[in-house]
């Protein structure tokens, strides 16, 4: 069926702020989506209260909404737009995650929509209710034939408990309608299900929970489909757990295609599949199903459906290069599958099914770090904040490539010197799953475990553990040899399964460069592959690419070395990526997520790209998080989906030869890049890395303050505990304690005291060792303000200027702050002023830069200064209604002078941003606030004045929170 031409105009409701178990691949699906619709000519609105996003940017929508996403909001746009004579049409609510679905049904319960004329596209209400509704979803499985556990729903205490004894222990609880798991889990013994239950009940919006017989241990699959309104199903792709039954999927290592899924057993899943979602109801869109399968007898069970947009499909879109939120929203307004075309080939039909020649690893990124006393253990409650994937033509190879990308100061999996050999404290952890559990699976395979003990305490398939076995036997092969003799053929063995340059020169005791050289010269060297949905049989048209080491001119594949010297990888067999001769610009995208660098630094990557192409360059993106929109292979002229890892980077750049590399929009992650980029001689567009240095050295920082006689709280550098006590009868208490570059206030802690003091020494020592630790005397009760702005090396513009509601103390990603700032007097933000202009031209800034000032008596002190992108920028954008993101990228790349923009803000009341946390995950952790970040997102919300009561209930709670 061709388009449905009486939809004129759609409302797309987005996710809200980013939570644990709803992340920014809502962003990604959205953003698509209404790329999408316009395309058709389509009039989109969109409504969403996470200012941080790129679906909330003009870019993408005709009309923005930023409010909360309440029923009350709903009816303010739809009756705006009635009354402005274009009503919307219809809603497609399945791209903004468990919070748009929930908002559409509250509006579809009262009338709202009927009211208003909306039809809801996409997605079928009663399917939801099906799939959410455990009890109906259990009864529905029964009536198609498809396997389920056995269980019930109870709706009150004495009812639990009766299923209970029924079906007898271990069992699971699992409340309905909840997100990333929430309130559920394993209860194994009789004692301890009471608590469950009750926590389980509670929970539950509807105070409701399935409670059924548990299949721990069991083998986990996901499917991920796509159906029209035809009855075309077509399945993108088949995805596996690593970790089998019992770990939240959010929380789970995930691997794409599935690797241990017989033929037949895949036939069965797929024919469930289709049946289960022809079941819940006759809607076109997406759909992820998640099935567990007995390794005794390969029986099958249904575990859940998603009929809308899910994480998974964010990491499938991403592992077959096929845009299903892009192909979802056109089949909501009437296309059928065969209407439309793939448009990664731009000619085959996108009536296909994607065939990959590759392997996709996700790994999930926990921070727990943040969290003291927060119960770490995986189970049916999703606790990882972001994740990374890596790609490559086998599992270990993609797995370490995931590895190198997490972040957590590892160089991928073992061969670091990092690993655990307490065989008791492995045990323990392997049958006690955490985050670190896989790289403990690689320990104790090195510690000499045997299999079968493994095996029995992780219940992960064998073929997984003999992979990482077999890394294990590697790794002692090479560490047999010196770099003189080490055999060509081993090393490119290596590669070839992933292992770093780094950690490579740790099993032979030799320099990184050493191991890089040797490649070079046997021509072991980085190909790179395109992500085509197709396996190379149709041509692909957009440029998305990963790489590997298969070039078949080495002897592993039956050539033979060159003589000596490096070709160029243009001339490998095996490279698809062809090199333009445009001037090309590299941004370095911001990694996984993680709490103090967020989807804030992502949407300035995509700012950044879109910025450069409109000054004529080749833009090419570098990343590794599947949930962005940095990775969308649509967003820049080239896509390396890569870790944020210096050999990775290095090799792109040599292949690609840019004019430079834009390091300031990528958070902490691409900033880190900086020094060995100019130790290598590559060009940083915008801020020199001396400059990014300086402003990270506070030594050197705050003589340059001095010398411009601006005021600084007073602060020593020292390295020990013995040093730090005696520094502190200098400075006075309290004192703020952190060690040097670190992310959203990493280790920060209020001293109050000596022994408080030397604890917190030695704390930091033990988790970063080696690193230089700042005291700072401790401002107490200051007001804390910052200001952003562009500087062009010699004029500077300040986009804003924010105070924050509470006291200095509180991390700034924690606090709630203004724009414009509320109650500071003229005189104050007159030295906010002038000290921004000062500082920016200092620090010869060209681009971003973000300063941090505590106010105490009337005098501005400068807590800090981050001459980069801040997570603060995306808030003024669109408070403001500016692309300051994009004027600061044509600054950094010399096309335009700050003169020469026309700033023409939006000043109206004020804007509030707000915190969001995701404590509910941690229940046992108190929710004190104090210099270490630990929010997981950000809403921001709109008042005429500080007589409003929204703000006035916030200012007296300031105080509420603030420890230390």
């Amino acid at each position: 069926m061709p388009k449905d031409s009486s939809i004129r105009s759609i409302l797309i409701i987005g996710s809200g702020p980013i939570v644990i178990g709803q992340a920014c691949e809502f962003d990604y699906a959205g953003s698509q989506a209404a790329r999408s619709l316009r395309e058709e000519g389509i009039e989109v609105s969109l409504i969403n209260s996470n200012p941080a996003t790129i679906m909330t940017d003009p870019i993408n929508a005709d009309y923005v909404y930023l409010k909360p996403l309440e029923k009350k909001s709903i009816v303010e746009i739809l009756k705006k737009h009635q009354e402005e004579g274009h009503p919307i049409d219809a809603v497609l609510p399945t791209m903004g995650g468990q919070t748009a679905l929930n908002l559409a049904i509250d509006c579809d319960k009262a009338g709202v929509w009927k009211k208003y004329g909306v039809r809801i596209i996409g997605v079928d209400i009663k399917a939801i209710e099906t799939t959410e509704d455990r009890e109906k979803f259990r009864l529905k499985m029964l009536e198609l034939g498809v396997g389920v556990c056995k269980g019930r729903t109870a709706r009150s205490f004495l009812e639990g408990k009766e299923i209970a004894q029924e079906i007898g222990f271990p069992l699971v609880i699992r409340p309905s309608y909840t997100l990333g798991g929430t309130g559920g889990g394993f209860v194994d013994r009789p004692e301890d299900f009471d608590q469950a239950l009750n926590n389980g009940l509670h929970a539950s919006p509807v105070h409701e929970v399935l409670v059924e017989q548990s299949v721990m241990g069991w083998k986990e699959y996901e499917l991920e489909l796509l159906r029209d309104g035809a009855g075309n199903f077509i399945i993108i792709c088949s995805i596996e757990n690593f970790d089998p039954m019992g770990i939240h999927t959010g929380d789970s290592i995930t691997v794409a295609p599935a690797m241990t899924l017989p033929d037949t057993l895949y036939q069965q899943m797929r024919d469930l599949a289709i049946k289960m979602m022809d079941g819940i109801g006759k809607f076109a869109g997406g759909c992820n199903v998640q099935f567990s399968v007995n390794p005794a007898d390969d029986s099958i069970i249904a575990i859940e459906i998603n009929p809308r947009v899910s994480r998974s499909s964010a990491l499938a879109s991403k592992a077959t290069g096929y845009p299903i939120a892009k192909i979802a929203a056109k089949m909501a307004i009437g296309y059928n599958l065969d209407e439309l075309i793939n448009p990664i080939t731009g000619s085959t039909s996108a009536f296909f099914e994607p065939a990959i020649d590759y392997v996709i690893v996700k790994v999930p990124r926990w921070n727990f770090d943040k969290f003291p006393g927060a119960d770490r253990s995986l189970g049916l409650q999703m606790k990882s904040v972001g994740e990374a994937m890596g790609i490559g033509r086998n599992f270990q190879e993609a797995l370490q490539k995931a590895c190198q990308s997490l972040e957590i100061r590892r160089n991928g999996l073992g061969a670091d010197g990092r690993e655990l050999t307490d065989q008791a404290a492995l045990t323990y952890s392997l049958a006690h799953p955490s985050w670190n559990r896989l790289f403990h699976i690689y320990d104790a395979f090195k510690i000499g475990m045997s299999f079968k003990t493994i095996q029995n305490l992780t219940k992960i398939d064998k073929w997984f553990l003999y992979q990482i076995e077999e890394l294990v036997e590697l790794e002692k092969e090479i560490g047999k040899f010196d770099l003189d003799d080490v055999p060509a053929a081993l090393m490119l063995k290596a590669k070839q399964k992933g292992y770093a340059d780094r950690q490579l020169a740790h099993l032979l005791g030799v320099k990184e460069s050493n191991i890089y050289d040797f490649r070079q010269e046997h021509n072991i060297r980085r190909v790179f592959k395109c992500v085509d949905t197709c396996a190379a049989e149709f041509e692909a048209r957009t440029p998305y690419y990963y790489s590997t080491f298969n070039s078949p001119q080495l002897p592993s594949a039956g050539g033979a070395f060159p003589e000596k010297g490096a070709l160029p990888v243009g001339m490998l067999a095996g490279n698809e990526s062809i090199i333009s001769d445009r001037k090309k610009v590299v941004i370095l995208g911001s990694g996984p997520n993680r709490i103090g660098q967020g989807i804030e630094f992502d949407y300035s990557c995509v700012h950044g790209v879109l910025a450069a192409k409109e000054c004529g360059y080749e833009t090419i993106m570098i990343n590794c998080n599947p949930e962005t929109v940095s990775t969308d292979p649509d967003i820049a002229d080239k896509l390396y989906f890569e870790p944020v890892f210096w050999e990775h980077v290095h090799a792109i750049i040599m292949h690609e030869n840019p004019v430079g590399v834009i390091v300031q929009l990528g958070g902490q992650t691409a900033l880190k890049m900086a020094e060995k980029l100019t130790r290598y001689g590559i060009k940083i567009i915008g801020t020199d890395y001396e400059s990014l240095d300086l402003a990270e050295d506070r030594g050197r920082f705050s003589a340059l303050l001095r010398d411009y006689n601006i005021p600084y709280p007073k602060f020593g550098t020292v390295r020990g505990s013995d040093e730090a006590v005696e520094l502190s009868r200098e400075l006075g208490f309290p004192l703020l304690v952190r060690p040097s570059y670190v992310l959203g206030g990493q280790s920060m802690k209020i001293v109050l005291n000596e022994k408080e003091l030397e604890q917190h020494v030695v704390k930091i020592l033990h988790d970063i060792p080696d690193n230089n630790i700042l005291l700072d005397h401790f401002l107490e009760n200051a007001i804390e303000a910052e200001a952003d702005a562009i500087c062009d090396g010699e004029d500077v513009y300040i986009i804003g200027v924010m105070e924050h509601i509470e006291p200095a103390g509180i991390h700034s990603g924690d606090s709630y702050a203004l724009l414009p700032t509320f109650d500071l007097s003229d005189a104050v933000i007159q030295q906010i002023e002038a000290h921004t202009r000062t500082i920016a031209k200092a620090l010869k800034t060209v681009g971003l830069i973000n300063i941090q000032f505590a106010v105490k008596d009337e005098v501005v002190y400068i807590i800090e200064a981050n001459p980069r992108a801040s997570r603060t920028v995306p808030f003024i954008c669109k408070a403001y209604q500016e692309p300051y993101v994009n004027y600061a990228t044509k600054v950094m790349l010399g096309e335009k002078k700050v003169k020469d923009f026309d700033f023409k803000p939006v000043k109206e009341g004020y804007a509030i941003k707000i915190p969001v946390f995701s404590f509910n995950k941690f229940p046992n952790v108190n929710k004190e606030l104090g210099p270490e970040m630990k929010s997981t997102g950000e809403g921001i919300y709109f008042i005429d004045d500080l007589e409003d009561e929204f703000f006035q209930k916030v200012y007296s709670e300031r105080n509420l929170y603030l420890s230390r």
